[in-house]
């Protein structure tokens, strides 16, 4: 599969000033900072963060965080829900390190300050969300979980005086010693505090924690600095990726209308999980039937059921009925939601609420090893930009908390026992580019429509085209606008790619062209490298070896 060029590194100014750390930290969400936290007791450590420092996706995540702490529950079991949901592809030994290590980290996590929601006796108040047959979803203030563990992590980071902090900085590009290894990164820093314009970093070892790609699409449950840049650099400097085909779609974001773009209220699937149902525009409950779980399926089940539906009724949008839920429980158990709802005209006690899928979360990332290392030396990644093996083709709900938590331990561990030797940078041969940052709007409207829900050769063919036109235009000057709009782009490509040499539909990958899942010739992943010129990027040897002795059995 051929993907447009795209550039090789980004067109920046050189950099104006340099400095030494043993771990740079890319990102300022659960995954970040829990790292940073734990690789500050054996070297120093710099966390760099596009916003300020609690402005990531981790803040917005609503559910909350699942694990087995609960009577009844086992990390066996947690591992079974895990499994079914990512349709085949999931690695076990990721999950099985996932579910065991998980409530060990949540306690630890307890114990750094973080405050979940408890009964009256003092347990855990746990709930359950979509794909999960036991309540395992640990929450905090009703529906604000996330809110309340950056608070946490950002408070101990703030205590810690040995963890440098960095705002307003947008990574660029990794540097790169003779033999591909690590040597840092560079980056550029808006104008706060002592560093200003582009500089440079040296470190022993890069840790990219740096969230999503929710930009990509016209409507995301994700914030604006969502934006790929991760995921593009590390493809940039070489590093394999996994499974991005699986875009995982929220199924009920509050529907805004036709109009509405960038980052949309998520209406969380734990309003599912406390007896809430969808129904049509005629009243009736679609999900009956459709699944064992009914409106409790995997995300990708219950995503795919409102589009059909939404398909065969001409509407776009379908309803979210929670209305039993009352007043007080509205107000104890989701005052995030019943505040948006209400700023929106929208009363969720005595109206149905207006739901439509939009992009939520990416299951694949840049691929990693249980310890979080990438196929880059030095290089590790944690949290929503990595594919540690965990989700597979569908992310169970509120695992990613969850996997975020873990991996970044994970990465600490294997760190304190190896952090590799500072390495000199290398002259960099890679050529340098930029896109101008006016196609955004183009990019996501593109990838709605060609890679969005619903795919198919010709849409995502059509896609591939329309962002090759956008590569081509003139580039504007470098800045943060541009820098991200190329990341977007890059991503995109490798995402288009993906989608279409995976000719079926499994988990929230969903092919018109092929409705049926197919384990005779996919089930392995599909791993994808950006071309040393830029021009393409291709199903690495692995996934080609599986595809090939498939075809010939």
């Amino acid at each position: 599969m051929t993907a447009p060029a795209v550039p090789q590194r980004l067109a920046a100014p050189a950099p104006g000033w340099t400095d030494t750390v043993d771990v740079v930290v890319i990102g300022s969400g659960i995954a970040g900072l829990t790292a940073a936290l734990r690789l500050r007791e054996f070297g120093s450590v710099l966390v760099v963060t596009k916003d300020v420092v609690a402005s990531g996706s981790t803040q917005w995540a609503q559910g909350g965080i699942a694990a087995a702490l609960g009577p009844g529950d086992s990390p066996e079991d947690h591992l079974q829900d895990t499994l079914v949901a990512g349709a085949g592809l999931s690695d076990p030994a990721a999950v099985r390190a996932l579910v065991t290590e998980g409530p060990e980290a949540v306690h630890d996590l307890i114990e750094l300050g973080a405050r979940f929601d408890t009964l009256a006796g003092g347990d855990l108040s746990l709930t359950r969300e979509g794909g999960h047959h036991r309540n395992r979803i640990a929450h905090a203030g009703g529906d604000a979980t996330g809110a309340e563990i950056e608070r946490a992590l950002v408070a101990a980071v703030k205590r810690a005086d040995d963890i440098r902090l960095v705002e307003h900085a947008l990574v660029l590009d990794l540097l790169l010693a003779d033999d591909g290894a690590v040597a840092g990164v560079t980056l550029h820093v808006m104008g706060e505090g002592q560093l200003d314009g582009v500089g440079a970093i040296r470190s022993r070892a890069v840790v990219l924690a740096s969230g999503g790609l929710g930009q990509l699409y016209a409507a995301t449950t994700n914030p604006s600095v969502s934006t790929g840049d991760g995921m593009a650099l590390a493809l940039r400097a070489g590093a394999k990726v996994r499974d991005l085909e699986f875009i995982q779609f929220h199924p009920t974001v509050l529907w805004l209308g036709k109009s509405a773009k960038g980052q949309q209220p998520l209406v969380s699937e734990a309003v599912r999980g406390e007896g809430a149902f969808l129904v049509d525009h005629d009243g009736n409950r679609f999900m009956q039937g459709q699944h064992e779980l009914a409106d409790l399926a995997p995300r990708d089940v219950v995503a795919k059921a409102i589009m059909r539906q939404m398909l065969a009724t001409g509407k776009d949008h379908m309803l979210l009925d929670a209305r039993g839920f009352g007043d007080e429980k509205w107000r104890v158990r989701f005052p995030t939601i019943l505040a948006s709802c209400r700023s929106h005209g929208i009363d969720p006690v005595r109206e149905l609420i207006p739901v439509a899928p939009a992009c939520h979360y990416s299951s694949g990332g840049v691929w990693t090893d249980l310890h979080g290392q990438t196929s880059v030396p030095g290089l590790y990644a944690c949290g929503e930009v990595a594919c540690t093996g965990v989700h597979g083709a569908n992310r169970l709900a509120s695992n990613s908390l969850l996997e975020g938590l873990v991996f970044a331990r994970r990465i600490a561990a294997a760190l304190a026992d190896d952090l590799p030797d500072l390495r000199e940078p290398a002259d960099d041969g890679r050529v340098p580019g930029l896109v101008n940052a006016d196609v955004v709007p183009e990019l996501q409207r593109v990838m709605t429509v060609g890679a969005g829900v619903i795919r198919s050769a010709t849409g995502l063919a059509d896609a591939g085209d329309r962002l090759g036109r956008l590569i081509e235009q003139p580039a504007g000057e470098p800045g943060t606008p541009s820098w991200e709009a190329t990341n977007l782009v890059t991503v995109a490509s490798a995402l288009v790619a993906a989608g279409t040499a995976r000719e079926e539909s499994r988990g929230s990958h969903w092919r018109e062209d092929h409705p049926d899942r197919d384990d005779t010739v996919w089930s392995g992943n599909l791993d994808l490298t950006l071309a040393g010129d830029g021009s393409s990027a291709r199903p690495a040897t692995a996934f080609v070896a599986l595809k090939e002795a498939s075809e010939g059995k």
